[in-house]
């Protein structure tokens, strides 16, 4: 069984604090065969909507450098990105990217509301019943939609993400039944495209998507698919990594995928 965990963040993200050498470190002791690193870069201001004038890329090209020659003869290291809420400043997006190192992996994914909630955070978001919980979970698909549509990046991360705050943090106990069409219409765009989801194993928690929304994307043709435990400190590197290949075979899925070069690298669910 290859172990691979595709969505990783160090201290280059202002959310996480651990060095890349230090969550490589971790991997290899969770018997990972390859780890990639996905710091957060949005085209806007951390928790604002100011479009942000740059991106610190020679601190993220420098950690990775250090994890390499750390622990490079160990494991293979990846360098990518989680491209956060990139619908915000499409323009200023780009050229943010072009001005990045050589990248083997992106993750398109969002984290704020539309301009209707003022792009609030979804960690944030705190509706005061299932039915405010719901339009906001609709908010969330539309702007998941506008990410599709623009289409630079790998896969879609954490597709049904918002389950994630609003269950695990807000008590409430809502699925994304009842949006199957808007989520059939995100998929069939990325697919289209050639852009994949990623399985998130939400850190042993519900994985983000669940059975359900696999099984749709397989049955609708996708294929392109990753792991990642969206790990912040060393304690989940590989988290339910193997748990979730299992989940894959049971959706259909007969292999899954890491990348190099931004080209998908193919491994069989053994």
């Amino acid at each position: 069984m290859y172990l691979a965990d595709y969505h990783t963040h160090s201290r280059i993200s202002p959310d996480a604090g651990r060095s890349m050498t230090e969550m490589a470190e971790a991997a290899i002791a969770a018997g990972l065969d390859e780890i990639c690193f996905t710091d957060h870069m949005e085209p806007v201001e951390w928790g604002v909507t100011t479009p942000r004038e740059s991106f610190p890329w020679e601190d993220l090209s420098a950690e990775f450098a250090a994890a390499q020659a750390a622990v490079g003869g160990r494991i293979r290291l990846r360098l990518g990105i989680e491209l956060g809420d990139a619908p915000w400043a499409l323009e200023n997006t780009e050229r943010l990217l072009s001005q990045a190192p050589p990248l083997d992996f992106v993750i398109g994914s969002i984290h704020m509301l539309s301009e209707r909630y003022g792009g609030i955070d979804l960690y944030f978001f705190d509706p005061k019943d299932e039915a405010e919980a719901r339009i906001g979970m609709a908010d969330y698909l539309g702007q998941v939609r506008k990410l599709a549509e623009w289409g630079h990046f790998s896969v879609l991360g954490h597709l049904t993400l918002p389950v994630r705050y609003l269950n695990e943090n807000r008590g409430f106990h809502l699925t994304f039944d009842g949006f199957e069409a808007e989520i059939e219409e995100i998929l069939r765009i990325l697919i289209q495209k050639g852009i994949g989801i990623e399985l998130n194993t939400n850190r042993g928690h519900t994985p983000l998507p669940d059975e359900k929304w696999l099984r749709m994307y397989r049955e609708l043709g996708g294929e392109i698919i990753t792991l990642g435990t969206d790990a912040h400190n060393r304690r989940y590197v590989g988290c339910a990594i193997r748990e979730r290949q299992q989940l894959l075979r049971a959706c259909g899925f007969t292999r899954f995928c890491t990348f190099e070069k931004r080209q998908p690298v193919w491994h069989a669910l053994d």
